[in-house]
């Protein structure tokens, strides 16, 4: 119990009551090793925005409108052109998750941090909170065979994976490119392609929640598409297959270059760690599939249906013409 009342427990976390038929959704995520990336390509303009959208897009699932972020950068040292190039990701992070930033913090801890780059090791972590009304949550429950799951694309990779990738693309970590190779396949330097920021879903979900009923949100981040069995908790008797995977390029270069380095990445595994295309979902009825992918493009996201809710139990994926088991 809160101050308010009882904790709503949802699939991808709890929100908590605030005043009469309003709760508030609280998070706190991390940018990861993400971080190193941005070092290793001296370009940190655009870290600050996959911090934002780490916490946003998890608030989001909650059917909540993210009100505020708040950053927290340990840093090796807070040096003035370098604090300058954090804030114009975290300034466009935010314009974009349509919230302010009203507080945040930078700690010098030269002795916790010490990164790639002498004097420019940091790590970001970030704190959003948003309200919802409490006919408005998206509870995961009353889900149904027949239900149809709509993919938001991603932009890349996002900020999840980071460092299974890092250790086979980039030579630093004793992968095989050096970070401004253009490998077959893409059409810039791989560093960048690996830096792209997270995407921010704020405005096609909430826009999409304001049109059709919701049943479901899931950011696909850690553990991927292994996500979806959390909503089993909530929903009895259902399951899930996927059938419409567009991977981007990065996806296949870190799966063929693993194997030229002598290891291994199976589907599965792929799967199981990166958003392969899709990084949010959405789960609504049959009759609303058309709706929602109209009102989701009509926000600047591509969409599409990648999959249904059945009455099997477990994640099945269909992908190069194979049935994956993920659970």
């Amino acid at each position: 119990f809160s101050r308010y009342g009882e904790i709503f427990q949802l699939p991808y976390g709890n929100i908590f009551p605030f005043r009469e038929n309003l709760y508030l959704d609280f998070v706190i995520e991390g940018v990861g090793t993400k971080v190193l990336v941005a070092q290793l390509a001296e370009k940190y303009d655009t870290i600050g925005i996959d911090g934002v959208a780490m916490a946003v897009n998890d608030v989001i699932r909650s059917g909540a409108r993210p009100l505020a972020v708040a950053d927290n950068i340990h840093a090796q040292i807070s040096d003035p052109a370098l604090v300058r190039e954090w804030m114009k990701g975290i300034v466009k992070g935010a314009t974009e998750a349509e919230c302010v930033v009203p507080s945040g913090e930078i700690g010098d801890v030269a002795e916790l941090i010490k990164g790639l780059v002498k004097g420019k090791g940091f790590d970001m972590v970030f704190a959003s909170i948003g309200e919802v009304s409490k006919e408005k949550v998206i509870t995961g429950r009353n889900i149904k065979k027949g239900d149809v799951i709509i993919g938001l694309r991603s932009s890349g990779i996002h900020s999840n994976g980071v460092s299974l990738a890092r250790r086979i693309l980039f030579k630093r970590w004793d992968g095989k490119y050096d970070p401004y190779d253009v490998p077959e396949g893409l059409d810039r330097e791989v560093v960048y392609e690996v830096l792209e920021p997270t995407r921010i879903y704020v405005k096609p979900l909430l826009r999409v929640a304001e049109e059709v009923e919701v049943k479901a949100a899931v950011h696909i981040t850690g553990d991927a598409y292994l996500k979806f069995d959390r909503l089993t908790r909530f929903s009895e008797n259902i399951g899930f297959e996927f059938d419409n995977f567009k991977p981007q390029p990065i996806f296949g270069l870190i799966q063929r270059t693993a194997s030229e380095l002598g290891g291994v990445i199976t589907d599965e595994e792929m799967f199981k760690t990166f958003n392969m295309g899709w990084g949010f979902a959405v789960i609504v009825n049959e009759n609303d599939e058309d709706e929602a992918v109209k009102v989701v493009e009509k926000n600047g996201v591509q969409a599409e249906q990648i999959g249904r809710v059945t009455e099997s139990k477990g994640i099945r994926i269909f992908y190069k013409d194979k049935k994956i088991i993920l659970k």
